[in-house]
């Protein structure tokens, strides 16, 4: 059966917006944000904590940052991944404070690098990408570094990346990745799926509850094609990856547009499995997927739904993920024990 385990909560702070990486020694590493609250930055902290039991309990959460109360900027949401060399990376975007409402270009996104499972951390390393909520670290086979984000441009949120083929010394010039009128692009996952082809899914952000958007790219991101349609409706920041069966498993928060119930506006966090043939389709026709229920937000001030996860070698996949449910009014961060065989016969 699908297990729940509390990973951080507090008495005083909003903690939201997490990610989660599996090292190489079995250490299970989840950063997320520590805030006043999701819609009030004047403080804000990149948080750690570590499990070293496959996420049935966890460390008392330490900074990585420093606390941004008093300064102009603050952060916003963090992302994880191991690399192939065993360092973890982490990827954040700085915001200057009142950025959302001047806007999201003025953002910036810095690497940190751990070569000890997150004992220790490196000085932030500043990249070109500009924009929020970004995608983690993508490392291709091939050694090309990605990382995106996405800002408005010309009315509508555009999704944007750069690539680097020598580990972050230098990067390329700014790619869009997605970008349409009349849709805003937004929080993209972005999926290594064969030789050179990379598929990304977008957030549509209209909140109308439209389906996910995605894109694909047959250069290794240098080029894209048309906005598709991808069969997950009111998907909100997509986090995909393959499996070790080669399946593909796509963890979600549900939006489901309209005027929202009592304040309450969203409180699913969906997962979906589906499959390249699925995810390469041209039409939406094309595409299935079948859909997982993984948890319920039942606060009447619901918030819940960016996620992160990883699979242990021996199939259990274990999902962080951000919700208000019994904590009152703030952020806890959760961990799901999932095992397909809980859903699928």
């Amino acid at each position: 059966m699908l297990l729940k385990f509390p990973i951080s909560k507090s008495p005083e702070f909003y903690q939201a917006w997490p990610d989660i990486a599996l090292t190489k020694s079995g250490k299970l590493v989840c950063v997320f944000s520590e805030c006043t609250h999701h819609g009030n930055r004047d403080y804000t902290r990149i948080m750690m904590t570590t499990s070293t039991d496959r996420g049935r309990t966890w460390s008392n959460a330490t900074p990585i940052t420093e606390s941004t109360r008093g300064l102009d900027y603050y952060y916003n949401c963090a992302r994880i991944v191991q690399l192939k060399d065993g360092r973890l990376c982490m990827l954040v975007d700085k915001c200057p404070a009142g950025s959302e409402k001047t806007g999201a270009e003025h953002s910036q996104t810095f690497l940190y690098f751990s070569e000890d499972d997150g004992a220790s951390w490196s000085e932030p390393m500043p990249t070109p990408l500009m924009g929020i909520v970004p995608d983690k670290l993508l490392e291709l086979d091939c050694g090309r570094w990605i990382i995106s984000a996405h800002y408005p441009e010309d009315g509508y949120l555009t999704q944007f990346l750069h690539y680097s083929d020598d580990h972050g010394k230098t990067w390329s010039k700014q790619i869009t990745v997605g970008k349409q009128e009349g849709l805003n692009l937004c929080e993209v996952s972005i999926l290594p799926v064969n030789d050179k082809t990379l598929v990304a899914f977008m957030r549509e952000n209209s909140g109308k509850g439209w389906d996910c958007k995605k894109t694909i790219s047959n250069d290794n991101g240098e080029t894209w094609g048309e906005i598709i349609d991808f069969p997950l409706n009111g998907c909100h920041r997509p986090v995909s990856g393959k499996l070790q069966d080669g399946r593909i498993l796509i963890t979600y928060r549900y939006m489901q547009g309209g005027k929202g119930w009592l304040g309450s506006w969203t409180q699913n966090l969906f997962a979906a499995l589906t499959n390249d043939e699925s995810v390469l389709a041209q039409a939406r026709n094309e595409s299935s997927a079948r859909i997982l229920p993984i948890d319920f937000d039942r606060s009447s001030k619901s918030d819940t739904g960016y996620s992160g996860w990883v699979q242990f070698d021996d199939g259990e996949i274990y999902i962080v993920n951000y919700i208000v449910d019994d904590h009152m009014d703030k952020g806890q961060i959760r961990g799901y024990s999932v095992q397909l065989s809980d859903f699928l016969l």
